[in-house]
């Protein structure tokens, strides 16, 4: 028995014809095109996730100049700052303008000896042993334009004592402790992107 498309009512021949390119194409669709689909519809994927990061993009840089001026306002604030709680010491500076103080409120130092340091997390203390000598009001005076200095000055433990022979303007003798403070910079701690290099 011989098979031959041209023994077939041409019906039969059209169904066989169309059976034979429908499974061309099931076969061409199922081999080819469905990879190719689910291979675009991952790159269509990926490239949704990058417009998305593209437009966070643009919206952050259209924040720039926002950004860049509270920069700017915090580097000002930080400097102002940096002059309450300087980043060193200056033992010089210090005694310079707690003499300018004293001289301001016609107060006379006596004797400035720096005392030990004392370290905390963020800060250090660095206190100064004053010896003045003047009057009441003029030891007020100092300490009034020690409380409106800009930098953070602390007096402690203040001893007033009258002077043997007392003059007008030299009644008092005063000893007392002045501490200021010195930032510590944060120190790495070695986490994160690049520690260990």
């Amino acid at each position: 028995m011989e098979l031959s498309l041209t023994k077939l009512p041409w019906w039969g021949q059209l169904l066989a014809f169309v059976l034979v390119c429908g499974g061309a194409v099931f076969g061409f669709w199922n081999f080819y095109v469905s990879d190719v689909q689910s291979e675009i519809a991952l790159r269509q994927t990926h490239l949704n996730a990058l417009r998305a990061d593209i437009n966070k993009g643009v919206i952050t840089a259209r924040r720039l100049p926002e950004f860049q001026g509270q920069v700017a306002d915090l580097e000002h604030r930080l400097d102002s700052l940096r002059q309450v709680l300087p980043e060193q010491k200056d033992v010089a500076d210090i005694l310079r303008r707690l003499q300018g103080l004293a001289t301001q409120s016609n107060l006379s130092i006596l004797r400035f000896t720096p005392l030990p340091q004392k370290q905390q997390p963020l800060y250090q203390e660095v206190p100064y042993h004053l010896v003045a000598e003047g009057t009441y009001h003029n030891l007020g005076l100092f300490f009034d334009r020690i409380s409106k200095f800009p930098r953070i000055i602390n007096v402690s433990e203040v001893a007033i004592r009258a002077r043997a022979q007392a003059e007008p303007n030299a009644t008092i003798y005063a000893d007392l402790n002045a501490t200021t403070f010195v930032l510590q910079e944060a120190k790495p701690t070695g986490r994160g992107r690049g520690a260990g290099r």
